[in-house]
């Protein structure tokens, strides 16, 4: 049952095609009777924020996670545009844990982003959760990484129209935000009011949580990237290797 405390964030684009047909409505009022839906069961944790592409950082969008805890150091998330039950599916995440990370491949540690500043900057968001809560989960995805790719770019809702209307061309590695500066000040303020937070506010009420903050691999990956100043996050702090 959705949360009624949980705001509504529509698609930014609906795609292309008819509209639902009576063939899939019997395969619906069928699939509810007799279909085992149970690897989704447990995608029950729902966390929102920013992304940009991999060495393109004018592509930029909000991102919806709907996760499922596979261990201690292990989530898999399907990432939608949305939260809405026409939201469309974009892309996925997997999420490690630093000792996980550290296993990794050299080049292989190259292809997953840092989460620290997401944390920190107040910008990644568990809506529906009172603050303690959000907070606690938070805490521990510090100093984790994610592994994202997204298969469909359907746009930002601050520019309705930008995106596909079906999901076109190569997935794309997308990366995270790791200075202020970088996320464009036009789709924050938009996922901002769209979801009822305020940045700042989770900024401040999360600065305790610097002093857990480990340097990271990839904060540096797009440095230099953006347009405009950007400028470090106390505790978000680069390492090589």
């Amino acid at each position: 049952m959705a949360n009624p405390k949980i705001p509504k964030r529509e698609s930014p684009l609906t795609p292309s095609g008819e509209g639902r047909s009576l063939w899939r409505q019997t395969l619906e009022a069928g699939a509810a009777l007799l279909q085992d839906m149970t690897p989704l069961k447990d995608f029950d944790v729902y966390v929102a924020g920013l992304h940009c592409a991999h060495h393109e950082p004018e592509m930029q969008m909000e991102a919806h996670h709907f996760c499922r805890q596979v261990n201690q150091d292990f989530l898999q998330c399907v990432i939608f545009d949305g939260n809405t039950k026409d939201a469309n599916l974009i892309g996925i995440e997997y999420i490690i844990s630093e000792r996980l990370f550290a296993t990794l491949p050299e080049d292989e540690q190259a292809l997953w982003h840092p989460h620290n500043y997401e944390i920190l900057s107040g910008q990644l968001v568990a809506p529906g959760l009172p603050e303690v809560a959000e907070r606690a989960f938070l805490e521990q995805l510090m100093n984790s990484y994610g592994k994202t790719w997204h298969t469909w770019h359907t746009g930002r809702h601050d520019q309705p129209g930008d995106g596909h209307p079906l999901p076109f061309g190569d997935a794309k590695l997308m990366w995270s935000f790791n200075r202020d500066g970088e996320a464009d000040e036009s789709l924050k303020q938009d996922f901002q009011s769209g979801l009822g937070f305020d940045e700042m506010e989770k900024r401040e009420k999360r600065s305790p949580l610097t002093e857990r903050a480990h340097p990271q691999r990839g904060v540096d990956a797009m440095h230099g990237e953006f347009a405009g100043d950007t400028v470090p996050l106390p505790g978000v702090v680069g390492r090589e290797g």
